[in-house]
């Protein structure tokens, strides 16, 4: 049974750990980073060095995950701000038929399990999402945010 899908074009980074069940396509992941079970890495996606990801979690395309940064169980990531399944004609949607809207997490940062990133946002360095929070604009850096939407609670 074969538990890993990698694609030829994904660049891995010295000491990457690879649990089992995950699924990674044409992304980047830096130097001692982990990847638990059952994540799936999109294509133009970037994880940087000594990150964790956690069990359960999707990086979609556009997502840039800087050094250093905690991914808990079960966050995910969203690219399309307006997401369809069919196009203007009735067809299914292609790639052709939406842009990517990129998403980036800074150094440092944490974010708490089953946390919802929507596009276009920043998670700033240092910052702290906490569990179940849903992100819908930027966090500064060194903030704590918490809630749906998600609101600074407090700095650190």
């Amino acid at each position: 049974m074969k538990t890993k899908k990698i694609s030829p074009d994904v660049i891995l980074g010295n000491n990457v750990t690879l649990n089992d069940f995950i699924n990674l396509y044409g992304c980047r992941i830096g130097d001692d980073t982990r990847i638990g079970p059952f994540v799936e890495i999109q294509k133009n996606a970037s994880i940087g060095k000594r990150c964790k990801i956690q069990s359960h979690t999707f990086i979609c395309e556009g997502v840039t995950i800087e050094d250093d940064v905690f991914v808990s169980h079960g966050v995910m990531f969203i690219n399309d701000k307006y997401p369809k399944s069919t196009n203007a004609a009735g067809e299914l949607q292609t790639e052709a038929d939406w842009q990517v809207v990129p998403t980036r997490v800074k150094k440092g940062a944490s974010i708490g399990s089953n946390a919802t990133l929507l596009c276009g946002i920043t998670v700033g360095a240092n910052a702290v999402v906490g569990a179940g929070s849903v992100v819908v604009r930027d966090v500064p850096d060194n903030a704590v945010v918490a809630g749906n939407p998600a609101k600074v609670i407090r700095k650190k």
